[in-house]
């Protein structure tokens, strides 16, 4: 009895010292995968990386993780012509079956799910920020974009005509989707009257609705869902054979 009784005090010790291990190796192992996300992405600051699952040398052990989360701040995501940057606030993405090379220098996932924050203000870069005219002698610009409830958009549109401007903006409320996995279209639900003019519909919608392109995002990500929200749009991202390092 005395005999299993230490058996089992080796078990327990031994046990605590592999989670120890274990535990020690994962906190290594987040550092160098930031740092390397980092310098791959080109990020100014270093990206929060969390490998979950337990126990973690087991996995390395055999060549694949179960679960990595990233989060990024402040990520510089191009617009398409590679010569405007759009700002995303925060981007997160959950990275299933990760796949990396004998000596780490790669690492793929099978799949990723994820979400990304784009600013109003961010957004407010592609609308009609220049006085546009729609009709002789009426011109009109994007002056705020804000939330509308429900997952819309509130446009507001500054006017002026012959007798002078508006005394209160224009509010149009829009519509938000993805467009080929790499645009954010705003579009309006109702076409407004400015000043009481009548108006051809492409003439408006020049104004009111503007597209934003979104892409080249970390490892090959791209738009899913999009929906407004208090402080900016709030995107769904996806992908598959998802780069992480290398």
């Amino acid at each position: 009895m005395r005999a299993l009784r230490i058996l089992l005090i080796i078990i327990v010790i031994l046990g605590g010292i592999f989670v120890i291990v274990d535990r020690v190796a994962v906190n290594l192992a987040e550092g160098e995968a930031a740092d390397r996300l980092k310098a791959t992405e080109n990020l100014t600051a270093t990206p929060d990386v969390s490998i979950e699952g337990f126990p973690f040398l087991t996995q390395v052990a055999g060549g694949s993780l179960d679960e990595v989360q990233v989060g990024i701040q402040d990520y510089e995501a191009t617009t398409g012509d590679g010569a405007e940057k759009i700002r995303i606030g925060d981007l997160r993405a959950d990275m299933r079956g990760v796949d990396f090379s004998s000596d780490f220098s790669s690492a793929v996932a099978d799949s990723a799910t994820g979400t990304a924050t784009v600013a109003y203000d961010e957004l407010l870069k592609t609308a009609k920020s220049e006085p546009t005219q729609v009709a002789p002698g009426v011109t009109a610009k994007v002056i705020g974009l804000s939330d509308g409830g429900n997952g819309k958009i509130k446009v507001a549109v500054e006017v002026e005509t012959a007798l002078g401007k508006l005394p209160e903006p224009v509010s149009v409320l829009s519509s938000v989707t993805v467009v080929d996995g790499d645009t954010v279209r705003v579009q309006a639900d109702a076409l407004p009257e400015f000043g009481g003019a009548e108006l051809a519909e492409s003439r408006v919608r020049r104004i009111t609705d503007f597209e934003q392109k979104i892409d080249g995002l970390p490892g090959g990500i791209r738009l899913d869902k999009v929906e407004a929200a208090k402080n900016g749009v709030d995107i769904t991202v996806t992908g598959s054979d998802v780069r992480l390092v290398g």
